[in-house]
């Protein structure tokens, strides 16, 4: 199957490149490299082993789109691309809805011009928000985030539902990431942040090789096992693992649209992690502790039992293997994807 991968060259989505790649199927990539590196096509094939087609492209623009869409035979799309950052969505939300929203809306209308209408949608577990308490399932209602990054997923959620109920024929998985962590086992991609990183594991190897003088716990006082929250972190090489799963579900669903968390239904606090990683790395990881921050909940995790159920799915990789493939990467690659690729 040849599957088009928006935002194929970021984190997630280079690693389901990989995943696809390993399964039989051509991933043909698309992406404008807003928060990613064309430095990742090269890793790619060689971790691979095959020509990775990328096409740099802004998928909020229409006639692109099609174009895009007009070049390549596709059979089916793993939409990942699309701005991601909770705390930037706050201080520049227009930007946020603008971007995810138009963008799927977009690709949705090239689909359906195009005769493709099997969609893999990377959702986020912050669809949830703070009524529901852990585990999660897909049935929590409502979706309600507390920050736009959030609510993009919630209404792109409704927007796919509503196409595919109109359009005969489409069949959507939502796939509700957790927290995605960790790197590929070769070292030669992972998650490269540009600016300050946003999510807890890369801050804490920025740390350990010394990009950064020290990590902010933010907040102590929950009633959780050492008052640090706790959060439910999959390795992105299961989460890619899941893309591959969904897409080669859509055939046999019996719905047309279908929700599933990708998680391992167990949560580690700040501070387990940041021991964990020490451990793995040999650093000791300096950090003080700072106040909660507005939104945060004490605890949230999956439960994974659809996925498992319905796609065969769970994810396999412990905390220990999410650190050491994180530092492996980290290290090899102190400054990222613009580090130097030794042959």
């Amino acid at each position: 199957m040849r599957v088009l991968v928006t935002g194929g060259a970021g984190y997630v989505g280079s690693h389901t490149v990989v995943a696809l790649a390993e399964a039989g199927h051509t991933a043909v990539i698309a992406d404008n490299f807003s928060n990613s590196s064309p430095a990742v096509l090269d890793r790619l094939e060689r971790i691979s082993g095959v020509s990775v087609e990328c096409h740099e492209v802004e998928l909020t623009d229409a006639e692109a789109t099609e174009r895009l869409f007009h070049a390549e035979p596709i059979d089916a799309v793993i939409h990942c691309a699309g701005l991601k950052a909770v705390g930037e969505s706050v201080s520049a939300p227009r930007e946020y809805y603008r971007n995810n929203l138009v963008s799927t809306l977009t690709v949705a209308d090239a689909m359906e011009k195009n005769g493709v209408r099997r969609l893999v949608f990377s959702s986020s577990a912050t669809v949830y928000g703070a009524a529901h308490s852990s585990p999660l399932g897909e049935d929590s209602w409502p979706l309600e985030s507390s920050n736009p990054y959030g609510q993009t997923k919630v209404i792109i959620e409704r927007m796919l539902s509503d196409i595919a109920a109109a359009n005969p024929g489409w069949k959507v998985a939502l796939l509700r990431y957790f927290n995605p962590v960790g790197a590929h086992a070769s070292g030669l991609i992972g998650e490269d942040p540009r600016g300050v990183p946003n999510n807890l594991m890369p801050f804490v190897a920025q740390v350990a090789v010394g990009r950064r003088d020290r990590l902010t716990v933010h907040g102590d006082d929950y009633d959780t096992v050492d008052g640090t929250g706790e959060r439910d972190y999959i390795h992105v090489v299961d989460l890619a693992a899941g893309h591959v799963a969904a897409l080669d579900h859509l055939d046999s669903m019996t719905a047309d649209v279908r929700a599933f968390n990708l998680g391992t239904g167990a949560s580690t606090s700040v501070l387990q992690l940041l021991r964990a990683f020490e451990r793995a790395s040999g650093r000791t990881v300096p950090y003080v502790v700072g106040p909660r921050r507005e939104g945060d909940l004490a605890v949230a995790y999956a439960d994974p039992s659809r996925a498992r159920t319905e796609l065969g799915w769970m994810a396999a990789r412990s905390l220990e293997e999410m650190c050491a493939d994180t530092w492996r990467w980290q290290s090899a690659n102190p400054s990222g994807m613009s580090s130097r690729l030794d042959s």
